[in-house]
């Protein structure tokens, strides 16, 4: 009896105990609803009085607000930024980061807000929307989207799949191999994220590799590949990004940055001896200890993709459904981007190149592969036209995330434009320039990171510096000095492009791996910054060399920026080894 009265009594206390922690609970959560009514009617009390003191008509041609061109123009994806990190949800911080922007433009104006945020035309979203070139990006997106539904449909990526797992039989085989491809895939950044994504995907689930590091090897294998390869959009890119009346070539001047463009180079070679000494650090340990181990490829509970990854394994489904479609993909893909540039005009294949519109030749060459394709799996039998179109709405789908994240993405950008952020950070590297010398390289860098990383575009980036570089330049004898500078410029604009999670190839990995957004930027991180932080030695040492020596012997500085990478990961894993030593 006194046993049972004993538990009856327990039991009388624990459901007091639940009671009072749900009137606590109750409590809190009438508090946190309180706390956040009054801290939105305050909001809208202030806005309100900004609105009716400040005038609302305004001449865009002649209009600046009072934050132009200050440290504050960049505070729009700086908030972006942080609350991405804090709430791990990439949309609201995004539309926070546009609203901040807006705001910022309008000083206050809820009304010019608005119309700012939806309307200005020089980087509101309607207008973002309505431009060529990002629709024609997002065409592509859905495009591919398509014909990756189509060969998952027919089983073409389950058939290489298993025949990946029966010839790949290895995690670090399986990444090299993804590797490789990206390599492989150097046109354009977007269509290696897609692609590689698309077709490794299913065999590195097979390995158990995380998605978080798939993400990885695709981003590592897309810019950091592409500022490096001639033949890509990047390089036309780039050559167009030099002043015509500097006299200087800038397809030459790209080839001779491409052995000073340090976070590009060291980027793979760090990917590889992480992958092949079986060794990761930070987040990323987690992530892929849980995948290895536990066949968890998420580790977090968020699956932005849904049903995407089930495959549809058919009996007619062969290998050749997906290596066909993907090559040629790729051809014309290369085809469609030499056409925009005039090759079959009378270009050569390089001015072809430097001239071409990425944008369009990518829906060209997109559209005629899937025109192609369907007519491959039709004749091969395994797809009806029924089939196909109820392919296009699951393709579309599948894009809708990262079509969303872009648009924002485009539109935030178009904020911290109109706020003058670009010509605040120009005038800081020009006023200073003159007495860096030296150190400029670096310094370059620095900056460039910082500008890709807050505005989320690596294009736009070197597209400021590289002018105000050839005029800091173009009286010095030290023709050297100038193309080390350039590849600091791009280094760091691909680094800070790398690491910003408001960056349209970020959101690209992050698609092509079906990985969470947030999960991939976290992981990638601590890489993107090791990385850099060897980088900024090189670029150090490179600009002390070049600007004593004046001459090519500054080359040096590669093989001594990866023998220092080298060290630096040796260093990191045995720190890493002797805090789980510890631990344990």
């Amino acid at each position: 009896m006194s046993d049972k009265n004993n538990k009856n009594n327990k039991n009388k206390k624990n459901d007091q105990y639940l009671k009072q922690l749900e009137k606590l609970q109750s409590k809190e959560g009438k508090n946190k609803r309180l706390v956040f009514i009054i801290c939105v009617l305050i909001i809208c009390i202030t806005l309100l009085i900004l609105t009716l003191n400040t005038p609302n008509g305004i001449d865009p041609e002649t209009y600046k607000p009072n934050v132009y061109s200050t440290v504050f123009s960049l505070l729009p994806p700086l908030a972006a930024i942080i609350l991405a990190l804090i709430t791990k949800e990439v949309y609201s911080s995004l539309f926070f980061g546009i609203v901040v922007g807006a705001l910022l433009y309008a000083n206050g104006n809820a009304e010019v807000m608005m119309n700012t945020a939806f309307f200005n035309q020089d980087g509101g979203m309607i207008y973002k929307l309505a431009d060529s070139w990002n629709i024609g990006i997002l065409v592509f997106l859905v495009v591919l989207g398509i014909m990756v539904s189509l060969m998952n449909k027919v089983g073409g990526s389950a058939a290489f799949g298993i025949w990946a797992s029966e010839h790949i039989k290895t995690r670090i085989g399986t990444q090299i191999a993804t590797v490789a491809l990206g390599v492989l895939i150097f046109v354009d950044d977007y269509f290696n994220c897609l692609t590689v994504g698309s077709v490794m995907r299913p065999v590195t689930d097979r390995q158990n590799v995380s998605r978080a590091k798939l993400a990885y090897i695709i981003d590592a294998t897309a810019a950091p590949v592409c500022i490096i390869a001639p033949v890509s959009s990047w390089a036309a890119a780039v050559t167009s990004s030099v002043p015509a009346d500097s006299g200087i070539n800038g397809f030459a001047m790209f080839l001779k940055t491409i052995p000073y463009n340090f976070y590009a180079i060291l980027t793979p070679i760090m990917m590889l001896i992480l992958i092949v000494k079986k060794f990761e650090f930070g987040p990323m340990k987690e992530h892929e200890k849980n995948a290895s181990e536990k066949g968890d490829l998420f580790t977090t509970s968020d699956r932005p993709y849904g049903n995407a990854d089930q495959e549809m394994v058919t009996p007619y489904g062969k290998v050749i459904d997906l290596v066909f479609p993907v090559v040629i993909l790729i051809i014309f893909c290369i085809l469609g981007m030499i056409y925009t540039g005039g090759f079959f005009s009378g270009e050569s294949f390089v001015s072809a190149f430097a001239n071409a519109d990425a944008s369009k030749g990518l829906v060209f060459g997109s559209f005629i592969s899937l025109v192609i394709t369907f007519c491959f799996y039709i004749g091969r039998g395994v797809l009806t036209f029924n089939e196909f179109t109820k392919c296009i709405p699951e393709g579309f789908k599948a894009m809708v995330a990262p079509i969303l994240i872009l648009t924002m993405a485009w539109t935030l950008s178009g904020m911290t434009g109109l706020l003058g952020a670009k010509d605040f950070v120009g005038d800081m590297v020009a006023s200073s320039a003159s007495g860096l010398q030296m150190f400029l390289p670096v310094c370059i860098f620095l900056v460039a990171v910082f500008l890709a990383f807050s505005t989320g575009t690596s294009w736009g980036t070197f597209a400021i510096l590289i002018p105000i570089v050839c005029n800091v330049f173009l009286s010095s004898e030290t023709y050297e000095m100038l193309v080390i500078s350039i590849s600091a410029c791009l280094s760091g604009s691909v680094c800070g492009d790398h690491c910003s999670p408001i960056s349209d190839t970020t959101i690209m990995a992050s698609a092509g791996a079906h990985c969470s957004h947030v999960n991939h930027v976290a992981t990638q991180l601590p890489y993107a910054i090791t990385a850099a932080a060897v980088s900024a030695v090189g670029f150090l040492i490179a600009g002390i060399i070049g600007y004593q020596t004046e001459s090519t012997l500054s080359i040096i500085s590669l093989p001594i920026t990866i023998v220092i990478l080298v060290i630096t990961l040796f260093v990191i894993k045995k720190v890493t080894s002797e805090k789980e030593t510890k631990k344990s």
